[in-house]
């Protein structure tokens, strides 16, 4: 399973839009020992939200879920808020990233990325 965008991904991210705010939803699976490795990731990565403007807007554990095919309950979700599409590419083509990114890579097992914008500013409404 996936757990890291590709570049094709980061460019369809950008040719997507709309300009403006993206919230980035993620779903996460740990990886066996996993959740030290993500935990030591995010830790490094809270200087480079900031510096890109980023926001966690909330993280917590998954819990027993209430609607769910098998399979479809996840360790933990984060949500974090960029002021746009370009903020989120810059971070994840940074150096300083990039040399942390093998922890979240190795931390988990599974993930679902996935953008979201605030309803009324997407391009076909």
């Amino acid at each position: 399973m996936a757990v890291d965008p590709s570049g094709a991904d980061l460019k369809n991210l950008l040719d997507e839009g709309p300009e403006g705010p993206v919230v980035m939803l993620n779903l996460l699976r740990f990886a066996p020992e996993g959740r030290a490795l993500y935990e030591e990731y995010t830790r490094k990565a809270g200087p480079l939200l900031q510096r890109y403007g980023a926001e966690v807007l909330y993280a917590g554990d998954g819990a027993t879920p209430l609607v769910a095919e098998e399979g479809q309950d996840w360790d933990a979700v984060l949500v974090v808020r960029y002021p746009d599409r370009q903020a989120f590419t810059r971070m994840v083509a940074d150096p300083e990233y990039q040399a942390i990114t093998e922890l979240r890579s190795r931390g988990l097992s599974e993930a679902v990325l996935q953008p979201t914008v605030p309803w009324g500013n997407r391009r076909d409404s």
